[in-house]
């Protein structure tokens, strides 16, 4: 059937012609008509009286195109030469064609100033002149293009849209196509984008050499498709895939994804491994250690392990200067006579409060940090109320907090500030999971390498995460906390060394409720201390704590946990306390 006249081919495209008048619906907007942008840059009158197009198949596979258009213009400069470069191939692959080296002339005076871009899945070639024309001109547009060869068993299928997409009518469009063996057989189709009803005719030359076909009468936005066998292995060539930009493809798995994925697993393993060597170290030094703490304070002057402060034992143990650190510290400078505490009578204030009375004495062995309390505590003041200092002193707060950091550094607990290395790591994690999720979008769209950005996310999120748990004590930190848990498992019991006499029980006992403050543990403290004062005859009160009229120290274990509470609330909005 091959290389005869199809007057099928002919009564075909009257029948699309038909329909596509009485059902213009039936014509998809978007292939029926070139862009509304296009429309508007050719006069309505303009049309092409004649599109020739000679297809020339090369050993290599690209096929060059000579395509003669004859143009009527009506005042117009130019026009566009749209072709269908990329088709869907399946949910994962679009199969494209390469439209390459591009050049017009014409020898009548018509546009062949060309520029290309590419429009979707449309490549736009815009051929135009200096001026307005009027009347036909002949341009000749040459062209190569790749991928249109197609292995299909023991045939090479070339198919190709020779003409389409034009903004105007196409009064008449041929084609020929040669290669460089027989043509087996010869196919084409007219009409709206992949329809399968047939152009005018198709036929080979008595040569079989030759592949013609032609179409009369094309709409707007109409294809006309060729398609011609060849003996396989004439060129080797083969069609041009490229993935799909899909959300499923865009997320792919492929080298540079499965690079970044194995890198960021490399890097969390890494980072868990350094954490662990940091955090490990400081068990291995607990569980060596411990015991060393874990010895009577009385046994050296009443002095806690290495002697640590409250303070420093609540920011060494969690790595945070917390509120509650801050009231142990107001507790153990009354202890250490700095200050005294005086409960007010509620009877004459109708509300619990307490006056903090700065006395005179010389402030030898005051770290920076308790210097600075002191001075944020008084302001020059000789005394002050814990109602006064409410809503006034947490801007202070964040000063007394700086300096326990700085302290801690200073006593060579840790290497840098616990709480600058947290902001400094925090941080960085989310500025990193930030351009992780812009560079997540960006790739998705454009590229299948989401996943890139998606491991930068998670990396960012690691790091925020891990941020806390950056801070990393030196060895002799690490030493000084097993002495410390040590210690705290001793008061834990709440029991007075052997051989302490009983006039000395209530120092002692005074001197390390700071610490229980600490590691909360002031209610059991509290009522260790009262039972000493009780058993002490003419113990109405204590050196460093002072209360109202009808009050001893059978109260102190409550009004000791109703101060805590309120030291803690007036110098924060927030109480911020510990479980251990």
């Amino acid at each position: 059937m091959w290389g005869r006249l199809r007057g099928h081919g002919v009564r075909a495209g009257c029948i699309t012609l038909l329909l596509a008048g009485l059902l213009p619906g039936a014509v998809p907007a978007a292939s029926a008509a070139a862009p509304e942008t296009e429309r508007k840059q050719v006069a309505a009158e303009d049309r092409v009286l004649k599109d020739d197009v000679a297809l020339t198949v090369r050993p290599d596979g690209v096929t060059h195109a000579r395509e003669t258009i004859v143009y009527e213009f009506h005042g117009g400069r130019g026009f566009t030469r749209a072709f269908q470069t990329r088709i869907r191939h399946s949910d994962t692959q679009d199969r494209v064609f390469r439209v390459e080296n591009v050049r017009a002339s014409s020898q009548d005076g018509g546009p062949t100033a060309v520029t290309t871009e590419i429009d979707g899945d449309r490549t736009l070639v815009r051929l135009t002149g200096p001026r307005p024309l009027n009347g036909s001109r002949t341009v000749v547009l040459e062209y190569d293009v790749r991928g249109v060869i197609s292995p299909m068993g023991s045939t090479e299928e070339l198919r190709w849209t020779v003409v389409g997409d034009w903004s105007v009518p196409v009064l008449g469009a041929r084609a020929t196509v040669q290669g460089s063996a027989a043509i087996r057989n010869v196919n084409c189709f007219a009409g709206m984008p992949g329809t399968l009803i047939g152009c005018s005719q198709s036929f080979t030359n008595h040569t079989r050499i030759q592949g013609e076909f032609t179409q009369q009468n094309m709409l707007p936005g109409d294809h006309f498709t060729i398609a011609a066998g060849f003996p396989a292995g004439m060129t080797g060539a083969g069609p041009l895939y490229e993935q799909r930009r899909t959300l499923s493809t865009a997320f792919s798995v492929n080298p540079v994804t499965g690079g970044a994925l194995l890198a960021l697993l490399v890097l969390l393993v890494g980072g868990f491994g350094v954490l662990y060597l940091l955090r490990g170290r400081d068990a291995r030094v607990v569980g060596k250690k411990a015991a060393e703490g874990d010895r009577p304070a009385g046994e050296s002057g009443f002095e806690p392990p290495d002697g640590v402060r409250p303070g420093q034992i609540g920011t060494l143990i969690d790595e945070q200067a917390d509120v509650i650190d801050v009231t142990a510290t107001v507790v153990d400078l009354a202890v250490r006579g700095y200050l005294l505490i005086e409960e007010e009578d509620r009877a004459t204030t109708k509300r619990l409060d307490w006056t903090l009375r700065k006395l005179d004495r010389r402030h030898n062995d005051l770290l920076p940090y308790e210097q600075t309390l002191l001075d944020a505590l008084f302001e020059g003041r000789d005394a002050v109320r814990l109602a006064e200092l409410g809503g006034t002193f947490a801007r202070q707060l964040a000063r007394v907090r700086g300096a326990m950091y700085e302290d801690v550094v200073t006593q060579g607990w840790f290497a840098r500030r616990p709480d600058s290395v947290r902001t400094r790591w925090t941080t960085a994690g989310m500025v990193l999971a930030g351009l992780g999720v812009v560079g997540t979008v960006g790739l998705a769209l454009f590229t299948d390498l989401a996943l890139v950005g998606l491991a930068v996310i998670i990396g960012g999120a690691a790091l925020t995460f891990g941020g806390p748990y950056m801070p990393a004590k030196t060895a002799r930190g690490s030493t000084v906390l097993a002495h410390t848990i040590g210690f705290r498992s001793y008061l834990s019991r709440g029991q007075a060394p052997e051989g302490v006499a009983s006039e000395q029980r209530i120092a002692l006992f005074s001197r390390y409720l700071p610490y229980a403050v600490v590691f909360d543990m002031v209610g059991p403290w509290a009522k260790t201390v009262e039972d000493a004062g009780v058993r002490a005859e003419g113990a109405d009160n204590l050196y460093w704590y002072e209360g109202p009229a009808e009050w001893d120290l059978s109260q102190f274990a409550e009004s000791m946990r109703a101060f805590t509470l309120a030291v803690s609330g007036a110098i924060s909005q927030s109480r911020q306390f510990r479980a251990l």
